[in-house]
């Protein structure tokens, strides 16, 4: 589903992503790792379009996407209503008066009827366990309770692909628990699911893969979860975790006790 070759962009000449190689198949969920300022951001915001590469190639599902593509009004509508993203602050995502326009204002713009936006804002509210939020402002919603609605306003466009950045920043464990077995669920179904994260006792249970980011914005490592989580020194290599942590197991489980750097 995505594709990227050999792709490169840099804010004003500093560098964000150096010869990108990534390819992540339809139905697959896959974790970014990486110490902040590494790149997953700029990543997450090339694969949805809203970016595109100075150099090197990405394809959408066969779609090379590109200046002249997203240029096409019509390529890229269908694009952003494709891939959905949801932002590391949801704060930088809602913008509407209440809970129901924003969860609405997809739709609307995909151009459906009333009665289908108004059953696509109902089911999506109830899936997220969000009823009885629709008259509410967003900007008065807890942290937790503001990332399930900007999840919401995505997934009422109903997304082959979802692009989460960092979701489980700034949540309490229960949220983040219930994120977590949402997006299990979501995966489930068939939706594709390309999600960062610094959680690393949540990361084999996103994802059964994870591409790792180091500090020169390439990727260090590109493999299953549970090799690259038991590769401490790696870990430690890219900054991800500090030299003053430990492991231990609980119930049979592995834990990390780790620090990410700043």
């Amino acid at each position: 589903m995505f594709e990227l070759i050999d792709v490169s962009y840099s804010y004003n000449d500093m560098p964000a992503l150096k010869s990108i190689n990534l390819m992540i198949e339809k139905g697959e969920t896959v974790s970014f790792l990486g110490a902040n300022g590494c790149g997953k951001s700029t990543l997450f915001k090339l694969i949805c379009g809203l970016v595109v590469p100075d150099t090197g190639t990405y394809r959408f599902d066969g779609n090379r996407i590109n200046k002249k593509t997203l240029s096409d009004a019509k390529f890229s509508k269908q694009l952003h209503q494709r891939v959905g993203f949801v932002f590391q602050n949801p704060d930088t995502q809602l913008f509407c008066a209440d809970v129901f326009d924003e969860v609405a204002f997809g739709p609307r713009q995909m151009g459906l009827e009333q009665k289908e936006i108004e059953e696509r804002v109902s089911d999506t509210l109830a899936l997220l366990g969000l009823r009885g939020f629709e008259s509410r402002n967003p900007y008065h919603l807890s942290g937790g309770e503001k990332r399930k609605v900007a999840l919401a306003a995505v997934l009422a466009m109903n997304p082959d692909a979802l692009v989460l950045d960092e979701p489980m920043s700034g949540l309490d464990p229960r949220t983040m628990r219930w994120l977590a077995d949402f997006l299990a669920r979501l995966n489930s179904i068939g939706k594709t699911i390309a999600v960062s994260t610094h959680n690393l006792d949540l990361v084999q249970e996103i994802s059964k893969r994870a591409v790792l980011f180091d500090e020169n914005h390439t990727i260090a490592a590109d493999m299953p979860s549970s090799g690259l989580l038991d590769d401490i020194d790696l870990l430690r290599q890219v900054n991800l975790v500090d030299p003053n942590f430990h492991r231990h197991s609980h119930n049979g489980h592995n834990s990390f006790h780790i620090h990410a750097i700043p």
